[in-house]
């Protein structure tokens, strides 16, 4: 059996993009080199590895895909949405369902969501 423990995002600069997802989740960076940087956050790890030719995604569609997005869960989506855009980040034009999940661009262009779908403040859906 093997258990899910991090996900790595592509970016230009691994460093940098550690410490804006360290400042809006916390965490502490565990790997600091010119190529890759490693956040870990509880049990989980969010690395960071260079690509000089990275490409924004030009998200909620577009010529380059989202590939993937990160979610932070949280009871005040206004107050994590000013740290957030404090902190770096964007608000993306399009927002599908603001009053469940707000999302944001990261200082490389990636998407990613505030939410408070699994807080007492989130909607009571259950998934099956």
């Amino acid at each position: 059996m093997t258990a899910l423990w991090g996900v790595t995002l592509d970016c230009p600069h691994p460093l940098g993009l550690a410490e804006f997802y360290q400042r809006i989740g916390g965490g502490e960076i565990a790997v600091r080199t010119t190529n890759f940087a490693e956040l870990r956050i509880g049990g989980f790890a969010l690395g960071f590895q260079r690509d000089p030719d990275h490409r924004a995604p030009t998200w909620p569609t577009g010529e380059v895909p989202q590939q993937c997005h990160v979610d932070f869960s949280t009871p005040d989506l206004d107050t994590a949405q000013a740290d957030a855009i404090a902190a770096g980040a964007r608000l993306a034009s399009y927002q599908p369902s603001p009053d469940v999940f707000r999302v944001l661009l990261d200082p490389a262009g990636h998407p990613f969501c505030l939410t408070t779908w699994g807080t007492p403040a989130g909607p009571a859906i259950a998934l099956r």
